[in-house]
């Protein structure tokens, strides 16, 4: 059974994630500040670790989790993220670093603690945005969003060419608009295309199979032309 790891799972894309591995033979800690959503799922082969990745304290939760329970890791998805929509005259410093330091810092610093657990084939998938993408469509308001949804791309590139001779393979996923519970607090009237079903069922093939194809890459998820 591969171990998994998904972080921003109590909702949306995430809560869907962990279903989908557990239910099909895949042992999935779910990572997540609220977990009573995930603790009603009763699934033998799924653990809810309450923690906020934006500590590094509970990064240390994980970390000390795949020590005792696990040893190795499959898939790590970095799925957890924070949203701030406000125009840009109003956006601090204080709220690019609280974005960056889940969109951004975690990111690193999960992978960085995990990496001694990650084995040949194992495949690290970090959840983007098309906001991150160069060129693509902008919407004001998602100052520090974008920006840190671009920095975790640059990173996993990064990564990918330091870490490539271990084989470990590391590929973000530039989404698109899904309707999930984010998407609605952010922008309350807009309908999305996608299903955080849908979009989760996508990403949970790649992170199963994608390494074999890509790594050091994005991939742009969205139905919509920039």
């Amino acid at each position: 059974m591969k171990n998994i790891i998904v972080t921003g799972a109590s909702r949306g894309i995430g809560f869907e994630l962990v279903q989908l591995f557990a239910k099909n033979n895949c042992n999935v800690l779910a990572v997540s500040r609220n977990i009573s959503s995930l603790e009603k799922l009763n699934l033998n082969n799924l653990t809810a670790l309450s923690a906020d990745i934006s500590n590094e304290k509970d990064i240390d939760k994980v970390i000390s989790y795949v020590e005792e329970k696990w040893k190795n890791v499959a898939i790590v998805i970095n799925n957890a993220g924070k949203l701030i929509n406000k125009s840009f005259s109003e956006t601090s410093t204080q709220d690019f670093i609280d974005v960056y330091r889940v969109n951004v810092f975690a990111v690193a610093e999960l992978t960085r603690k995990i990496i001694p657990f990650l084995n040949t084939n194992s495949h690290v998938v970090t959840i983007s945005s098309m906001g991150g993408i160069q060129g693509s469509m902008k919407f004001p308001g998602l100052a520090a969003y974008s920006s840190s949804k671009g920095a975790v791309i640059t990173l996993t590139e990064l990564l990918a060419e330091e870490y490539k001779d271990s084989k470990i393979a590391f590929n973000v996923l530039a989404l698109g608009a899904v309707q999930t519970e984010m998407l609605a607090e952010a922008f309350p009237d807009y309908q999305a295309p996608t299903t955080a079903l849908e979009m989760a069922e996508y990403i949970y093939n790649f992170a199963l199979t994608g390494n074999k194809y890509y790594n050091g890459k994005v991939l742009q998820v969205s139905s919509s032309t920039p």
